[in-house]
C-alpha cells in the first residue's frame, strides 16, 4: 500500500498537479527549515522546497564557528538545534548543555532529524520557475510552480532563501546595495571611510612593471563616504579544513590557476615581513576557527584573504546561470589562493609549511568534491516592507511592540572593493564592525507592504537597511524570524487573517512559550 501510495504521489509530481499544503517554505536554509519545523508543531501541513540537494545553508554548509553574539538572546528553536548539537557529540557527559561548533554533516543531519520529528514533507532539487514561478491574484499568492512543473498552492508561503527569489517574482519591494547615509539617517549607511580592519596596514603600489593596475583591484573611483551605492559585501565559502593526516586533502591547481593573479598578496607578505621583522603568521591571511575532530571553519581574514571582493554584484537579481558562474568564480578564486599559500615560492617557507599543515577535510561535501556547496550570500536582496529595521534599532530604539527574539551581533558588513586610492595605494572599502547592544527584533520585519502581499512571510531576505542587516544577517536570527514565521502563518490561518493582521501579542505570548528571548540577561 505504501508503495502505491509513494507512486501515486510521484505520478502527481510528474503530470504537474497542484500539491496543496497550509504553508510552503521556499529555501531551505537553516531559517527555512525552523520556519518549516514550527509551522509543522504548531499543526499545520508544511512542505519545504530546496532548489538544491542539501538542507541548513550556512549551518550546514561550512559556517560551523557561529555567529553568535551574546549566547543569552537566543532562545527557542534555534536554540533547541545548538542543543541537539551538543547531544550529538554526547558533551551532557561533561556538563555542556548546548554546542555552538557542529562539523557541517552533522549540523544537516540535526536539521534532518528536526524535520523528521515534526512530519515536515521535504522537496529537494526543487528550484522556482525563473520569471513565471509565482501565481497570484491581487495580493494573495496562490501558488508557484517549479522548473519541473510541479505546482504547490498554500494559504500561507514563506520565503527563506538567501536570495529572495519568491519574494521578488511576487511582486515584492526590494533593494540591493548600500542606502546612503541621507535615506535613513545613518551614520555607517553609504561608502564608508578610512577602517582599520581587513584592511591594508602597510602602503602597497597597486601597479604591475606595466602600469597596470594588479590583478583583484577595481579601476574605480571612490565615492564621497556615505553616498549610496548598488555594491554588495564579499561572498566567500567557508571553508572546512582538516588537521588529521587520514582525513586530509591536499590543496589541488584549479583548472586556469595563474600564480599572477595572488601578486599583490606575494607583495602583501613580503611588505609585512620587512616591517614586522618576521613571517607573518596563516592566522593573520586564514580566520581558522577549531570544530570537533580535527576540523576548522576557515574565513576571511585581513586584507587579502578569502573573500572574493568585487565578485558579488551581480549575484543578487541574477539568473540562474549568472549565479553559478559567479559561484565557480569564487571557487576558483579561494582555490586558487589556497594552492598559492601552499605551494608558491613567493610565499615563505614557514607560512607554506603552515598552510600545508591543513587540508580540505575529506569527510564532509563527499558530493562536491569536499568543497562546501554552499556559497556564503552574506546579503542579496532585501525587503521594503510594512518596518524597514536601521541602524537606531540596532543601537538606541531597542524594544518593540511585536517583539519576534532578539539580536545582539556587531553590525559586520564584509569589505565591498578593493581600489586605488587618492595616495596611489591599495585600500579596501565597505568594511563595518561596529557594536550593538542586545535589541528585539519586530515581526514587522518580515512583512511585505499589504497592498503587494497578504500571505507572504519573508525571514531571510528581511526588510532592513545594509546597515541593521549586517546584525540580523546572522544565521541564529534568522532561525528566530523562522520559527516566528511558523507560529505566524499558523495564526494567519486560524484567524483567516492577512499576515499583517495577526494579533503580535498572542505570537510573542506562544513565542514565549517556546522559550524565545525578549531580554537580555547576563
Amino acid at each position: 500500500m505504501r508503495a502505491f501510495s509513494l507512486l501515486l504521489f510521484w505520478a502527481l509530481c510528474a503530470a504537474g498537479a497542484t500539491q496543496t499544503f497550509d504553508v510552503v517554505i521556499y529555501g531551505g536554509t537553516a531559517g527555512g527549515v525552523i520556519a518549516a519545523v514550527s509551522a509543522a508543531r504548531e499543526g499545520l501541513n508544511a512542505a519545504l522546497i530546496e532548489p538544491g540537494a542539501h538542507l541548513g545553508g550556512m549551518v550546514s554548509g561550512g559556517l560551523s564557528f557561529t555567529d553568535f553574539g551574546k549566547k543569552e538572546v537566543i532562545g527557542g528553536y534555534a536554540l533547541e538545534f545548538y542543543t541537539r548539537v551538543a547531544q550529538y557529540y554526547r558533551l551532557g557527559r561533561y556538563g555542556v548543555p548546548v554546542a555552538w561548533y557542529p562539523e557541517p554533516h552533522a549540523a544537516e543531519e540535526i536539521l534532518r532529524q528536526m524535520l523528521r520529528d515534526a512530519h515536515v514533507t521535504v522537496f529537494e532539487n526543487h528550484a522556482l520557475r525563473e520569471k513565471s514561478g509565482v501565481i497570484k491574484e491581487g495580493a494573495t499568492l496562490r501558488e508557484i510552480e517549479l522548473d519541473d512543473g510541479a505546482r504547490f498552492a498554500a494559504g500561507i508561503f514563506i520565503d527563506s532563501s538567501y536570495e529572495g527569489d519568491l519574494m521578488a517574482q511576487a511582486g515584492i519591494s526590494y533593494t540591493v546595495g548600500r542606502e546612503g547615509a541621507a535615506q535613513y539617517g545613518e551614520s555607517l549607511a553609504g561608502v564608508r571611510d578610512k577602517t582599520p580592519f581587513h584592511q591594508f596596514l602597510v602602503d602597497l603600489s597597486p601597479y604591475g612593471s606595466d602600469r597596470q593596475l594588479l590583478p583583484e583591484i577595481s579601476a574605480g573611483k571612490l565615492l564621497p563616504p556615505g553616498s549610496p551605492d548598488k555594491k554588495v559585501q564579499a561572498y566567500n565559502y567557508r571553508m572546512c579544513f582538516s588537521e588529521v593526516p587520514g582525513n586530509m586533502v591536499k590543496f589541488a591547481k584549479p583548472d586556469g590557476y595563474d600564480p599572477h593573479r595572488y601578486e599583490l598578496l606575494a607583495r602583501l607578505i613580503a611588505a609585512r615581513t620587512r616591517s614586522e621583522g618576521r613571517v607573518p603568521a596563516l592566522a593573520t591571511f586564514l580566520k581558522i576557527d577549531p570544530i570537533p575532530n580535527g576540523k576548522a571553519d576557515v574565513n576571511n581574514q585581513g586584507a587579502f584573504s578569502t573573500d572574493y571582493i568585487g565578485g558579488s554584484y551581480d549575484y543578487p537579481d541574477g539568473d540562474r546561470q549568472t549565479r553559478a558562474r559567479i559561484s565557480k568564480a569564487h571557487r576558483d578564486y579561494q582555490a586558487g589562493l589556497f594552492y598559492f599559500l601552499a605551494n608558491d615560492p613567493n610565499v615563505s617557507e614557514p607560512l607554506r609549511s603552515e598552510m600545508n599543515h591543513w587540508g580540505l577535510a575529506k569527510d564532509e561535501f563527499a558530493d562536491t568534491g569536499n568543497w562546501p556547496y554552499q556559497l556564503y550570500i552574506r546579503e542579496a536582496r532585501r525587503m521594503i516592507g510594512e518596518y524597514v529595521v536601521t541602524q537606531k534599532d540596532l543601537q538606541t530604539d531597542l524594544t518593540k511592540p511585536d517583539a519576534i527574539g532578539m539580536g545582539s551581533y556587531n553590525s559586520d558588513s564584509h569589505n565591498t572593493e578593493r581600489i586605488a586610492d587618492s595616495d596611489g595605494f591599495v585600500r579596501n572599502e565597505g568594511d563595518m564592525q561596529v557594536a550593538v547592544k542586545p535589541y528585539q527584533i519586530p515581526y514587522r520585519v518580515m512583512l511585505p507592504k499589504r497592498a503587494e502581499a497578504r500571505n507572504l512571510l519573508v525571514p531571510v531576505c528581511l526588510s532592513a537597511s545594509h546597515v541593521a542587516y549586517s546584525s540580523l544577517r546572522m544565521e541564529p536570527q534568522y532561525m528566530i524570524a523562522g520559527q516566528a514565521a511558523g507560529v505566524a502563518a499558523k495564526l494567519a490561518l486560524s484567524n483567516r487573517t492577512a499576515v499583517q493582521d495577526i494579533d503580535t501579542a498572542a505570537l510573542s505570548a506562544r513565542l514565549k512559550q517556546s522559550g524565545a528571548i525578549f531580554e537580555y540577561m547576563r
